[in-house]
């Protein structure tokens, strides 16, 4: 089947929507490498502390560190889903605009399967945000309990 010059225009106008909502995607993707990439970068700045002062450490310390060093591979197994889920939301919704493309062009009738692909990326971007959510409650309940701690440990001088 050929193609018309006037169709290609029509069949642009049907991918613009998902390729719009791709860039979304893509910005939720660079959040979440960005967050990886400040785990990792604690995880190796604890794991050099704990490795040069490994002697001289006291168990108390050790045992806090190896307690962040878990809150930390918990982190970053939580993003490392968001990632794959964005990831696979993304190719998803590249198939639905080479798919909707396709379909236009041929004259085809594939609602069913464009529809199908646009549900899966819509739910895998939507349990990718549910995993970021996740570390970032993970993350401040962390903190949470490190002030509680401090404040136990050091309490503030009354005034």
């Amino acid at each position: 089947m050929s193609i018309q010059p006037g169709e290609i225009g029509h069949i642009i106008q049907l991918a613009i929507a998902p390729v719009f909502l791709l860039t979304g995607v893509g910005t939720n993707m660079l959040v979440l490498t960005n967050r990886l990439a400040r785990i990792i970068d604690r995880t190796r700045e604890l794991d050099e502390r704990l490795q040069d002062a490994l002697p001289s450490v006291s168990a108390k310390a050790r045992l806090a560190a190896f307690d962040e060093l878990d809150i930390l591979f918990r982190r970053a197994s939580k993003i490392n889903r968001a990632i794959f889920l964005s990831t696979l939301c993304a190719l998803l919704i590249c198939l639905v605009v080479a798919v909707l493309f396709v379909a236009d062009a041929l004259d085809l009738r594939l609602v069913t399967p464009i529809a199908g692909l646009f549900v899966l990326a819509m739910m895998s971007l939507t349990a990718s945000f549910i995993y970021l959510l996740r570390e970032v409650l993970l993350a401040t309940e962390f903190q949470e309990t490190l002030r509680q701690k401090m404040i136990r440990d050091y309490p503030p001088d009354p005034l």
